[in-house]
């Protein structure tokens, strides 16, 4: 049998404690944008990356305001959260080059949230066959690449653009 190791899925997996609070707000009250993986602030809005991605470069952008409904936006907040997701979307085409992105936002458990109390869109790049045996027979994703890696290489990517 072949052993698959995602060592970073640890924190996931051992942590029995709810946090307490927002968990988008504290990151970004925490101001260490490395260790908490944001990649960008703007005025209203902000890109982190997915500790628990689907893929590699699993970005959400979320706005500032705590808010789980979208119509609480303002109109300048809704513009600049499609802008940084354009910007999203351009870093990851610059960087790790995709076939295609899936993007989306699940708001309320029932759609699927996880995060259903705080606002956020997730920018999934897709790769061809990037679905293959592993989720479909072993319910598996391996994940070639550590979070630190993808997060060097798309601030690098970011800071290059702008």
């Amino acid at each position: 049998m072949e052993k698959i190791w995602a060592p970073w899925r640890s924190k996931y997996i051992f942590n029995k404690e709810e946090e307490e609070g927002c968990i988008l707000c504290n990151r970004l009250k925490k101001e260490k944008d490395e260790e908490n993986y944001i990649l960008c602030r703007r005025e209203k809005t902000f890109i982190i990356m997915n500790i628990f991605p689907y893929n590699n470069g699993h970005l959400m952008v979320a706005p500032y305001k705590h808010t789980a409904l979208l119509e609480d936006l303002d109109e300048e907040g809704g513009k600049e959260l499609f802008t940084t997701i354009a910007l999203g979307v351009k870093i990851l085409k610059t960087s790790l080059k995709p076939d295609g992105f899936n993007l989306g936002m699940n708001l309320g458990r029932v759609a699927g949230a996880g995060i259903e109390d705080h606002l956020h869109i997730h920018i999934v790049p897709r790769w061809n066959g990037d679905t293959n045996f592993m989720p479909v027979l072993a319910d598996t994703k391996i994940l070639s690449v550590s979070l630190d890696e993808v997060y060097r290489l798309l601030r690098k990517t970011l800071d290059n653009l702008l």
